[in-house]
């Protein structure tokens, strides 16, 4: 029988040509490489460090494809980075930096529409830019979907100003893939890249309890949302969730039924670097829920996410539909 056309759901773009055309935009947002090696680099946006190491498999377009011949990846679906949301920026540059990026994932896929699909970035604290934005992005480039982050300028993902994003996403069928940042309890973990560690899982976790207990993915039920890193501690605290709205008045102020109903709605990525943490996923939540992820390029990420999934001990149809089936047919494909 045929190998399923294996399909990675996380990673993460950001090609010279975008690096100049934001620099265009304003020097506030423009993207700086220093001390670049043969690695990668630093990356500085306004004189700050924002990734370091930063990976040269970042921009370089051959370096990516020979990864994923190496590790038996066929498609990749092309996402921005959390350093360039920009989303404490103004409204209007924010969203000039979403078209470039944008713009530019499409230009990547429409040149190996073999091997790439892409999601784009929109500009959330501006809500209806936002909703336009992914639009346009959708149908105009042919993006799946959007990467957004876990919190818009400290504000959760079930704020009110958000509605109009969130209707646009579900008439379109839009793929949206949540990936945290600037996390909460920051002050505390500052030693043992611990802001990584357990702050990242952590926003994840906030976000996706603000997108059920706020009634989200109640109101727009055919959402297509997808959580970083293996949920976050989602899966693991699900029996919580489900406990607290029982006997607790504020869990059930915006959500009218249990919330095992929008947690059944969620999906997750692979990247839990655990065979026997991904077992429970896949147990807790079912295959169907549960794509392929590595976070490439990112040290932080699984590049042998395929070899991972096909060493898990589960049968080989849930094999099939994480490594690609599934997927497929989530993005459109």
């Amino acid at each position: 029988m045929a190998r399923v056309r294996t399909v990675d759901s996380h990673t993460h773009i950001l090609t010279e040509e975008a690096m100049r055309r934001l620099a265009k935009e304003s020097p506030k947002v423009a993207p700086v490489l220093k001390n670049v090696n043969e690695h990668g680099g630093v990356l500085e946006i306004d004189g700050k460090v924002v990734q370091q190491p930063h990976p040269r498999e970042m921009w370089e377009l051959a370096l990516r494809l020979r990864d994923m011949d190496a590790n038996a990846v066929d498609v990749q679906v092309l996402s921005p980075t959390v350093f360039t949301f920009f989303y404490g920026h103004e409204p209007d540059l924010a969203l000039a930096c979403s078209i470039v990026q944008n713009d530019d994932i499409a230009a990547v896929v429409a040149k190996h529409p073999d091997r790439f699909l892409g999601l784009g970035t929109v500009p959330l604290q501006a809500p209806q830019a936002a909703a336009d934005e992914l639009r346009r992005s959708m149908i105009n480039l042919g993006l799946r979907g959007a990467m957004i982050g876990s919190n818009v300028n400290g504000r959760n993902l079930d704020d009110p100003a958000l509605e109009p994003f969130w209707a646009t996403a579900e008439e379109l069928g839009a793929f949206i893939f949540i990936h945290p940042h600037a996390g909460v309890g920051t002050e505390r973990m500052g030693s043992y890249y611990l802001k990584n560690l357990i702050g990242l899982p952590l926003e994840t976790t906030l976000a996706a309890a603000s997108l059920v207990f706020g009634g989200v993915l109640e109101r727009y039920p055919k959402l297509k949302v997808c959580l970083s890193h293996g949920g976050g501690f989602v899966p693991y605290q699900a029996g919580r969730f489900a406990h607290g709205w029982d006997v607790r008045g504020e869990a059930k102020v915006a959500l009218k039924n249990p919330p095992a109903e929008s947690l059944g709605r969620l999906f997750y990525d692979t990247i839990l670097h655990s065979k026997t943490n991904l077992e429970f996923l896949i147990d807790a939540v079912g295959p169907a829920q549960v794509l392929l992820g590595s976070d490439y390029p990112f040290d932080m990420g699984n590049m042998d996410c395929v070899a991972r999934v096909e060493a898990l001990s589960i049968e080989p149809a849930a094999r099939d539909l994480i490594l690609g089936g599934y997927a497929r047919g989530l993005l459109g494909t």
